[in-house]
Order: structure tokens, then sequence, then C-alpha cells
């Protein structure tokens, strides 16, 4: 019967060895192995565009991320200059982020390298939108020695390209304060469907009556929707800095 238990059939969900992070959605736990973000891999979130998806997606995940003593969460050329308050709202206080903006993409790519191999506590987000192939597989190569979960912001576009990133998903804005979140890479049996994630922002969970929770909200065309990410810097420091 021991026997039987361990065999992995291609129609169930990957096992995984590593631990993992709750990402505080219970629908998308269920479908993600092992029950949350994985640590010691890549997990590549597309987007169709930047700074509006982000945070409403992880930023449940931010209690599990921060719950060790001395955890932090690094950020790597985000496309907005972190907002302060909007993440002091997710938990997310200034002595426990570190925001790295790099311009060049090679850059880029060397400071996730190099961050990723000091095996940090916390989480690290980086948006790699240039990113090749090879490139992400090292990445892959040196996350399975980092315990921290590792998440890797590329566009929608991107889709169409390999990845060595063992969990690869997309999300959108869906209807009223929903996220549409697809899974279209997991280890295990594949998952066609849509989950429609409830997303509102938690400074605004306390102000929107009942009535308005279920109405449809415009999406957004080309226009930039800041929710944590604010807007960008007016005066751009030199090409590395780190503020805490």
């Amino acid at each position: 019967m021991h026997v039987a238990e361990a065999v992995w059939r291609g129609t169930e969900l990957g096992k995984v060895d590593a631990r993992v992070v709750s990402s505080g959605f219970p629908l998308l736990n269920a479908e993600l192995p092992g029950g949350g973000w994985p640590t010691r891999n890549l997990t590549e979130l597309l987007l169709s565009q930047y700074a509006i998806c982000e945070w409403r997606l992880l930023g449940p995940a931010v209690p599990s991320v921060l719950a060790e003593e001395g955890s932090m969460v690094y950020l790597v050329s985000p496309p907005k200059q972190p907002n302060a308050p909007g993440l002091a709202q997710l938990g997310v206080t200034p002595d426990r982020l570190v925001w790295i903006e790099v311009k060049e993409p090679a850059e880029r790519l060397w400071v996730a390298e190099q961050l990723i191999k000091s095996d940090p506590c916390g989480a690290v987000m980086v948006w790699l939108p240039q990113a090749r192939p090879e490139q992400l597989r090292r990445l892959q190569v040196h996350a399975q020695s980092c315990d921290a979960p590792v998440f890797v912001f590329r566009p929608e576009t991107a889709l169409r390209d390999t990845s060595a990133a063992p969990l690869r998903v997309s999300a959108a804005l869906g209807t009223g304060w929903n996220i549409d979140l697809r899974i279209r890479k997991r280890r295990g049996a594949t998952f066609d469907g849509v989950l429609e994630l409830p997303a509102m922002p938690s400074s605004l969970d306390i102000v929107i009556p009942p009535r308005l929770r279920t109405l449809p909200v415009p999406r957004p065309a080309r226009q930039e929707v800041p929710h944590v990410l604010g807007r960008p810097a007016t005066n751009p420091a030199a090409a590395f800095r780190v503020a805490h």
C-alpha cells in the first residue's frame, strides 16, 4: 500500500519537497503544488500591464513571507517607485523593504542572480521584461538553493517563449474587484480554467459598502493605475539605488 501511495500519477498535482508559502487565496492554494507559492524554484508571473496586479496578487502572502524574524521583501527594478504608505498597509514596513533600482537589463540580471545566490530570508521580486530563456534557466539553477520564494515578472507576450520556471501564471484584472489568474505551467496535471480571486485592496475593504462590492470596475486601457507602486521618481538616482 505504501508503494502505491508513493507513485505519482500524471493526472495529479506534482509533489514538492521544498517549503511553500501560502498565497493567501485558498482557491489558489488548492491548485498550486504543495499548497502555496514555492521556494527553491522560480515563479514566473506574466502580466498584460505592469503596476496593476502585482501587489493585489502577492499582497495576501505578505504575512507568511514576513513571519520569520529578520525577513525582508526585496524588489529589483519595479516599474514604479514603491509607495511606502501603501506597502505599510500590506504589512511591508520600510524596515522590512529593500528596493534596488537597476536600469540596464544585464545589470538587472546580475543583481537578481547575486540576490538569489545569497539565499535571503523573505521574498525576492524581480522585474525582467527582456530576460531570455537561457537567463531564466540560470536563475532557476540559483533559485534551487534559495529558501525564499522568487517571483519574476514578465509581460504576457513572454508566454510564447520557453521558460525554466516550474510555475508560470498570468494575471489580469477581472470583473468587479477580482483578479483573473490562469496557471500556464505547473508540476503535475494541467489546469485550463480561470481562477477568479477576490483581490480588493485592503485600504478599500474597510470603506466599500456591500452594494458596491459586486459592481464591475472599468478596465484600464493604457493608463497607469498605481496601487502600492506609486508614480515614477522625478529625479532618478544613479544606476544602483538601494532604499530601506
